[in-house]
Formats: structure tokens, sequence, C-alpha cells
């Protein structure tokens, strides 16, 4: 081998070196590689979970109140308006009658009551000397004695609660909704304090679910949310949340309330799925 060849094989030799250093220096390694996709992959995941997050929520459709129609006599049903549940009624409709007879029998004796304490109350005055036909010449507290004495007062105000009590036996509808737990009939019982039905107010509904603690962040006062119901599951409704509870109960979860806007399509007792989108 001659001295040219052996140059030449020397500077093949010394680039293909320097070529391989240079592609070790500028490549990073498997490990490197590696650590960079690992660190990458979550990144990319958390920035698609932040843009848009979406849930659905099983609750019940329920009324912002259900009003009990109550009696305050016990007496006789002599007229009875809710016939059957889910009948309308409106505010201020007569529902229910109940019998006045005794009613006006004790209005009666009360009225006699009263005329016989007028009666005591004029004698009084006039074995003070006073002069039937000038009895309001007496003072005002020999006038007020008079009346104690006889019992004039005592028997006015029974009269006057009385006829105020006759009132009681005309029952209207205190809002307007749907008739609902009928708890007695026509010609029934009626007692004092005892609810007859209820009415359940359709005007005012709301949707109600729990949801998982570490959720609680995004069903604050005023949100936005939709939902469907299973008897009409192509219509979306929307609500807004009205109430949180400030307590998570004993599983982790916390209850939420959220005002519906009246729908014929919606009522109390349905099955909601309810559907929040944050971003």
């Amino acid at each position: 081998m001659n001295k040219n060849t052996k140059l030449l094989l020397t500077a093949l030799l010394a680039m293909i070196l320097f070529s391989a250093c240079q592609q070790k220096k500028g490549m990073p390694s498997a490990s490197e590689h590696g650590d960079t996709l690992a660190a990458e992959a979550p990144e990319s995941a958390s920035e698609q979970q932040s843009a848009t997050f979406s849930t659905v929520t099983k609750g019940r459709i329920e009324s912002e109140r259900e009003i009990p129609v109550y009696s305050r006599i016990s007496e006789q049903i002599v007229m009875f308006a809710a016939e059957k549940a889910g009948q309308y009624v409106k505010k201020g409709q007569v529902v229910v009658r109940l019998s006045s007879v005794a009613m006006q029998e004790k209005i009666l004796h009360s009225r006699a009551k009263l005329e016989k304490a007028e009666f005591q109350y004029q004698a009084i005055l006039m074995g003070q000397g006073y002069k039937r036909d000038h009895l309001d010449e007496a003072p005002d507290n020999i006038k007020r004695l008079a009346r104690i004495n006889s019992g004039y007062n005592e028997t006015k105000a029974e009269l006057h609660e009385l006829e105020h009590s006759l009132s009681y036996c005309t029952i209207t509808a205190p809002i307007s909704g749907y008739v609902s737990k009928i708890c007695n009939t026509l010609y029934g019982a009626a007692q004092a304090g005892e609810p007859l039905f209820y009415i359940v107010d359709m005007d005012h509904l709301k949707v109600c679910f729990n949801v998982l603690e570490n959720e609680l962040a995004r069903y604050e006062n005023g949100a936005s949310l939709s939902f469907t119901t299973v008897s009409f599951p192509t219509e979306r409704h929307q609500a807004t949340v009205s109430a949180v509870s400030p307590v998570i109960d004993e599983n982790g979860m916390a209850y939420i309330e959220a005002t519906v806007s009246p729908h014929p399509h919606l009522a109390p007792g349905m099955t909601a799925f309810i559907t929040v989108t944050a971003p």
C-alpha cells in the first residue's frame, strides 16, 4: 500500500468518526424521548378536559309548594269540589262547603242572650236614677260598669265570633293548581286542622338532584342547566340553580335545586336527566 492510499484512508476514517459524533450530539437519547412524551401526553389531555366538561345527572321534578286545604271548624261536608286528583282549581274558587245549621242555631241563641244582657244593662242604669229615654246621659264610667255587670260586653263578643265563624263554612282554594292527595269526601266529617286535600302549584316547579362533592363547584347559584325527561326525551328544558345545600351527606353528595319554567309536559314526580356543560 503506497503512501497516498494510506493518507486517503486516514482522511476517510476521520470524516466518518466526525459525522458519527455530530449525530450523537444532535439526537436525544431513547430515555429522553420517552420522558418528553410522558410529560406531554398528560398535559395535552388536561388541556382537552379543561376546554369543555359535560356530565349527566339523574334528578326529580318537584313543585315549589304543595298547599293543604284545611277546615277551621268541625262540621259535615255538604259540597266537595275536589272530586278527583289532577283536577284544576283556581285561586279563590269555592271548593268546599260545610253545614251551617249548627252554627246558625248558635248565632240565634247568642242573639237572644245579647238581648237579655242589653235589658240587664238598661235596668242597672235605671236603678241608678237614669230614665229609660235618657240612658245616654249617664257618665261613661257608669255605663262601662253597667255593661260589665250585665254581661253585655261578653255576650256581644261571643255573637261577633260566631258570625265570623260562619264564614268558615265556605272554603276557597288558596292558590291555583291541581288537586292531589284527597283526604275526605262529600258528606264526610271535616275536622278542624286536618287537611281535606292538597293543591299542587304547577306554576312554580324545580328539579332536584345530588352531585358528588368534587363536582360542587360547577353548580353555583345562577348556573344554567338543561334537562330531559323520560316521558318526552326529545324535549330539552332549561333550569337555573337556585339552592345549594351547605351540608355534604355521609355519601359525599350535595343536594341541588334548580328552578324550572312551567311547561305542559312537566309535572312533579317526573324523572329528569340533568346536563351541565362547563368551560
